[in-house]
């Protein structure tokens, strides 16, 4: 576990990496039906083309967005979700990241810094990240870092925005716990 003076210095760099946002509500409020999507992605450093709609036929996904694949708060979060797969999967929950980067950058990304644990998907055209209103006000090539639990049915359950990626997993396990089919499983 890093230290918090490191977590500090890495949600430093962030401010100044991508500048100071502004809290902004989501766009896709609870209830609301999420945007189908089919993107090139990457698990375990292979291509292939993921679609949230068979992710969902399976069960949750949680959608997280990030700004850029292999800076300090994007590589700790994946890093992060990574650690936490099983207990998603335990809850019958898939994981998706998706960021602006191209699919051959996060090729490598899903190999390091995700450990081959979860997929991300490129939104190099930005037309995923803008419909889930997660670009950046201050920086529209970049998604914001907005978390989103998506359930079965396609609508959010949950979300969570915030530039630190210290508290994205441990808001979406939380809300997937919450989810009608994991309430005894707590």
């Amino acid at each position: 576990m890093k230290s918090l003076a490191g977590r500090a210095v890495a949600s430093a760099f962030m401010v100044l990496a991508f500048g100071v946002v502004a809290p902004a509500k989501a766009a896709l409020d609870v209830g609301q039906p999420a945007p189908a999507f089919s993107a090139p992605a990457a698990l375990g450093g292979k291509p292939f083309t993921y679609s949230l709609s068979a992710a969902l036929a399976k069960g949750p996904v949680v959608v997280y967005f990030f700004p850029a694949a292999f800076t300090v708060g994007c590589s700790l979060e994946a890093h992060a979700f990574a650690e936490a797969i099983d207990k998603f999967a335990a809850l019958g929950t898939t994981v998706i990241g998706v960021s602006t980067d191209d699919i051959e950058t996060l090729t490598k990304f899903s190999n390091q810094a995700c450990q081959g644990k979860f997929p991300v998907a490129s939104d190099a055209t930005k037309s995923i990240s803008q419909s889930f209103d997660a670009l950046m006000q201050t920086r529209p090539d970049y998604a914001n870092r907005i978390s989103y639990v998506i359930a079965p049915n396609g609508t959010v359950a949950a979300h969570y925005q915030n530039l630190n990626p210290d508290k994205h997993v441990e808001k979406m396990l939380a809300a997937v716990k919450e989810l009608p089919q994991n309430r005894d499983k707590k």
